[in-house]
């Protein structure tokens, strides 16, 4: 017998995911859906023409919404499932995810939105949660909690009442992500924090990000781009799906060296689906650079993402930004070749200019971005470390990071004179 989850989009019913007695996954959308003219599609992969699909490719979608890896294993264990079964995991948690979409038992609808959906947290409730996610991965099991985040890091999302950290229920969509400090990570929040700040004011679009404390102790926390809140003052979701899932890829394989994105695939995706292909190339390619340049090689597939703008995709902003090149139990390998290394040290002028068209403009133009963001981003991280310093957050890891940018700016520009 069939197992089916009734799938919505905006709140409107749209589909369902149905998971046979084999354990196989499809994904039908309603004919009354298909038929509206305003309906729009769930993903790039699963365009409005056909009814259903089937197969890796729904499977590879909608285990993108989970969480990856140990995350997803603890997650599994505490809820007394399969981490291999996507369909039990959603119907568990899937009331809250990336992007627009919402999962709920077949006749069941989301219920409105009610003020006690939302309960303040004191820095004794809050501290008391960020202990319970190792062994709760995003407060799984908790009466009314039903949230879902994709990532190998243990994170829980929230929302903000004034100063005030928020636990969402219910229906209630949540706005921000708060991650707490990695313990095989030094000083991963002020890292994080780093890095978007540099990526901001180096005029690469980024989420909101922000420092706060418990006791002595700091977290992160980011404002999620696939929130808005309209006129009304009531919270929108916004869709979005990660170039993983637009390629029908399972978030295992995120890395290019498993049969992850590279970026030309990520180019052509672009180009094929973007509302703004041109503008959001040269944003890919810009974040490319800037990535080597602060010496993160996690940026894999599933660290890239499309937000939907007035139902059209639109590269989404940066995340995850973090100089792993700083932790010698990371891997230096970078998430994805450019041209024939994933060894940032080994990248040759001619490795840079295969991810560009080969005409001469193309290259020129691609010359031009690495100079100035080899030149830039130095200045800018002084110059961000300054600011930081006045805003009286400081730390040790802020010059360390800065030391990379220098080897690595110094690098390229010796690669492009």
């Amino acid at each position: 017998m069939n197992q089916i989850l009734d799938v919505f989009f905006h709140e409107v019913l749209c589909g369902q995911l149905i998971q046979n007695k084999s354990g196989q996954l499809s994904f039908r959308y309603h004919k009354s859906y298909r038929e509206k003219n305003d309906s729009s599609p769930i993903s790039v992969l699963f365009p409005l023409q056909e009814p259903s699909y089937e197969g890796d490719k729904v499977k590879a979608y909608f285990s993108g919404l989970l969480p990856d890896d140990i995350v997803r294993h603890r997650l599994a264990e505490y809820l007394g499932l399969s981490e291999k079964n996507p369909f039990s995991l959603l119907e568990a948690i899937g009331g809250e995810c990336a992007g627009a979409l919402t999962f709920y038992p077949e006749g069941e609808s989301p219920s409105s939105p009610l003020p006690e959906d939302i309960e303040i947290l004191d820095d004794y409730k809050l501290k008391e949660i960020l202990d319970l996610l190792k062994k709760r991965p995003l407060m799984a099991g908790s009466d009314g909690i039903r949230l879902s985040l994709a990532g190998a890091q243990d994170k829980i999302a929230v929302g903000i009442k004034g100063n005030d950290v928020t636990l969402i229920k219910g229906t209630t969509p949540t706005t921000h992500i708060l991650k707490p400090l990695l313990d095989t990570v030094k000083d991963s929040v002020h890292n994080e924090f780093f890095c978007m700040r540099l990526a901001e004011l180096s005029k690469i679009k980024t989420s909101s990000v922000f420092i706060r404390w418990l006791d002595d102790t700091p977290y992160f926390l980011t404002e999620r781009y696939d929130r808005i809140r309209n006129n009304s003052g009531n919270i929108l979701r916004l869709h979005q799906e990660d170039f993983c899932q637009a390629l029908g890829i399972m978030p295992e394989m995120k890395y290019e060296r498993e049969g992850g994105p590279s970026v030309p695939q990520c180019l052509k995706l672009i180009q094929d689906y973007s509302l703004h292909p041109a503008t959001d190339q040269l944003a890919f390619i810009e974040r490319l650079i800037f990535n080597y340049l602060i010496g993160n090689a996690d940026a894999h597939g599933k660290n890239h993402s499309f937000l939907y703008k007035n139902k059209m995709p639109i590269l989404a902003p940066a995340y995850d930004l973090l100089c792993t090149a700083l932790y010698p139990n990371l891997s230096p390998k970078m998430a994805m070749k450019v041209g024939k290394t994933y060894d940032p040290e080994f990248i040759l002028l001619r490795y840079w200019n295969q991810i560009v068209p080969t005409t001469k403009m193309a290259q020129k133009n691609l010359k031009k971005m690495a100079l100035t963001l080899s030149k830039e981003s130095l200045d800018k991280a002084y110059e961000l470390k300054s600011i930081l310093a006045i805003e009286g957050i400081k730390s040790p890891i802020f010059e360390d990071i800065c030391q990379i940018i220098k080897k690595r700016s110094e690098s390229l520009r010796s690669i492009f004179i």
